[in-house]
């Protein structure tokens, strides 16, 4: 099945194509410009560059969050108007299983973590055996020291994500058993949404929405003149 897959949840702005065995076409940019001003022309590139029509893409992938407010929306909007347009299936992936994914190949527990605010941190716990990854504990928002002691620190452990180095130097840097990922896997890549859409079952675009994991500024925004 060939997926197309778009990541637009952090810094990075990341579009891939990739059947069951390999990842045909990739792109990641670490943008200083708008996803809005970026994506749509990554996802020709990548197109161009495969060989392949829009309409030759089997299904779509999108990080729904936790992330960027606006990059989110942008993601999702952008799938779900090439779905209607093509009546084509999608799926929504957590940002955090898909840096997960990212470490694969890391036998251990891996902590994605994402930077919400000073000290608090998006987060997710998973294992891998090197083969599949499994989730031990849900997506959530939380103090990195609260997190910490969520985490066995007797296993290997793997942080990657936009907050894992800084999290790394102030909270882990004393702990023998944890070590950040390397560069090139530490932010979102489409090609991990990619792989978890082929283990998933793809629905209908109008059942896609955004998992932020707080509350957004409008609702806060909302809640203060209530």
């Amino acid at each position: 099945m060939l997926i197309l897959g778009i990541d637009t949840s952090g810094k990075t702005a990341s579009v891939a194509i990739c059947n069951e065995k390999n990842v045909l076409s990739q792109t990641t940019i670490l943008t200083k410009l708008t996803h809005s001003q970026v994506i749509l022309p990554l996802v020709e590139k990548i197109l161009k560059d495969s060989e392949l029509s829009l309409s030759a893409i089997d299904g779509f992938a999108v990080a729904n969050g936790p992330g960027s407010y606006t990059g989110l929306r942008i993601g999702i909007s952008a799938v779900k108007a090439m779905c209607l347009a093509l009546n084509k299936k999608c799926i929504g992936i957590s940002t955090l299983k898909s840096l997960a994914y990212n470490c694969l190949a890391s036998k251990g527990t891996i902590v994605p973590l994402m930077k919400a605010r000073p000290d608090i941190a998006y987060f997710g716990i998973y294992k891998s055996n090197g083969k599949v990854i499994t989730q031990v504990h849900e997506d959530g928002i939380a103090q990195v020291s609260e997190i910490l002691d969520l985490i066995d620190f007797s296993e290997d452990i793997v942080l990657v994500g936009d907050y894992a180095e800084e999290c790394y130097e102030k909270y882990f840097k004393d702990k023998e058993s944890v070590r950040l990922s390397p560069i090139h896997e530490r932010l979102q890549l489409a090609s991990s949404l990619c792989q978890i859409a082929q283990l998933e079952e793809l629905y209908s675009p109008e059942k896609l929405d955004a998992s932020y994991l707080q509350i957004t500024k409008a609702e806060k925004d909302k809640q203060k003149n209530n």
